[in-house]
């Protein structure tokens, strides 16, 4: 591996709360992206075809016909904390965002804590992401070759998680090397799965009602009515789904210290990215409904056995012979997710080791690349191992750690949320637009994301919530969830010990001029 150097600035470690200097530069590549760029990073992060092969079947186990409803509930709260992420990031356009945000606005406790659900969401994501390009990686590979061993292969715990490793070495190595060598590739990538999902949801549309799932039913309104779900439980349970298939749009962000115009396009990005996904989503779940139903046999979305991974099913018969072009599809969005779903974790730590709220050796950028060359392999380093260890633990590692993906998108997210409401409560009376974009919309979507957080909690606690599997009597989505956020207070003590400047308030300030100078 070429040697790093460290980009942190020298000098003492406290600034002047007045001092502009106080959000430091980590030394990457700067205006190496633009809106186009941003946007489809924030696309690519997301992996809307992956998203949507694993939650399309677990939504409707929960909430049923209603999908749609909670796509757009899921997409209300998302839209809102957009709102507090363009704000803060044209104050204060800094690559540790939510981290960076939340220490500023609610001190450094909170602020650590925002960063390491950040991360560790990341982690979560990575491994799953990961898991789906290898299970579509061996149905592509049985399509194009029509081996049974290699499906075997494929099949077997053993093969299955030495070929999610090697995907994971693969992903962490192009993104050791930056964004700007890979950009074309990601273009391609997220154009091909938006091309592939569009002609699956034509298709199926075109075929629906011919017999392939004689339960399929005709459209109705009432799948966007949140208020016909069953139960209270089922609806916050499909939410959280819900939420974790628009997770990712904050990447544009992310880069911003990377960007063109770095206080505005991010944001402007982001926004594109999360109208592009919910008339996406929205226009696939009703597709795949007048397809293919709710039933729990055969093509039925509620079907257990196939829930994990519905396009796995469809495929043939909605596409036909052009069902391969679907299997590539989730592989391409599974592989350009997992080169760019690592910007945000080593990003994150980059910024968390330059304010001295993590080892210092994260801090060092790649003076070749202009990377965060060491978080960055540390983020693959935990991806490889949180898959394995789940892997060994529940043989439905996919669906429960993508439920206790939801917990942590909530709890960071509502954290940001907040702080954009606390960073800028002098503004709230200077006109409309400030205590709308800054006060009352990021605050809703706090509210929102806190009460899903929180009802989240209690449900997992039942061995039922999701899927079905225990860890000594309890949930193992809540052992997943909670626990890894009990691992974060942990490490929070061990780097309050080694950081204690940090933790004083000494290296980033509460409420400091510098937070508005965007203004």
């Amino acid at each position: 591996m070429p040697q790093l150097v460290n980009q942190r600035p020298a000098g003492g470690i406290a600034r002047s709360a007045a001092s502009p200097e106080e959000i430091r530069p980590k030394g990457l590549h700067r205006n190496s992206v633009g809106l186009f760029g941003s946007a489809v990073i924030g696309l690519s992060t997301v992996a809307p075809v992956y998203c949507l092969t694993s939650t399309l079947g677990p939504t409707v186990g929960e909430v049923g016909p209603q999908m749609p409803a909670v796509f757009l509930a899921g997409f209300l709260p998302m839209l809102l904390v957009a709102f507090a992420y363009r704000e803060l990031n044209r104050a204060v356009p800094d690559c540790g965002t939510s981290f960076t945000w939340t220490v500023k606005a609610l001190g450094p406790r909170i602020g650590w804590m925002t960063g390491w659900g950040l991360v560790i969401a990341t982690v979560i994501v990575l491994s799953n992401l990961a898991g789906v390009a290898a299970e579509f990686f061996y149905l592509l590979l049985g399509e194009l070759t029509g081996s049974e061993a290699l499906l075997r292969f494929g099949d077997s715990t053993a093969g299955h998680v030495v070929t999610v490793l090697a995907f994971i070495a693969v992903a962490t190595a192009i993104s050791y090397r930056g964004m700007t060598a890979t950009k074309w590739f990601q273009y391609a990538l997220v154009t091909l799965q938006m091309v592939v999902l569009a002609l699956f949801v034509a298709m199926a549309f075109a075929k629906a009602g011919d017999g392939a799932a004689p339960t399929a039913p005709e459209f109705s309104l009432t799948w966007f009515d949140p208020f016909s779900v069953t139960s209270f439980s089922a609806f916050t349970a499909g939410l959280s789904l819900s939420i974790f298939i628009y997770w990712g749009w904050d990447t544009s962000l992310t880069v911003n210290e990377e960007t063109t115009g770095s206080s505005t396009t991010p944001g402007r990005a982001a926004m594109i990215s999360i109208v592009v996904l919910v008339a996406s989503y929205l226009l696939t779940a009703v597709a795949a409904l007048m397809f293919a139903g709710t039933g729990t046999t055969g093509l039925g979305l509620g079907n257990p056995d196939t829930s994990d991974n519905v396009f796995a099913v469809l495929a043939g018969p909605v596409m036909g012979p052009l069902g391969v072009l679907l299997f590539l599809a989730v592989v391409a969005s599974a592989a350009a997710s997992l080169q760019t779903t690592f910007l945000p974790a080593a990003r994150t730590m980059l910024a968390m080791s330059t304010y001295q709220a993590f080892p210092s050796s994260f801090a060092r950028v790649h003076p070749r690349f202009r990377t965060p060359g060491r978080a960055t392999v540390a983020a693959g380093l935990a991806t490889g191992a949180f898959y394995a260890v789940m892997a060994l633990v529940s043989e439905n590692v996919l669906i429960d750690t993508i439920y206790a993906l939801g917990l942590m998108i909530c709890f960071y997210y509502a954290l940001t949320a907040f702080a954009c409401v606390w960073h800028f409560r002098h503004d709230l009376r200077r006109g409309a637009r400030d205590a709308v974009t800054k006060g009352v919309l990021p605050f809703l979507g706090g509210v929102l994301l806190t009460a899903v957080f929180f009802k989240t909690l209690v449900d997992m606690w039942d061995p039922a919530y999701g899927s079905g599997s225990a860890i000594a009597g309890v949930g193992s989505v809540f052992v997943i969830g909670v626990g890894l956020l009990l691992v974060g207070g942990v490490l929070m003590l061990a780097m309050q010990r080694r950081s204690p400047a940090f933790f004083r308030g000494e290296v980033l300030t509460r409420a400091t001029p510098a937070l508005t100078a965007g203004d």
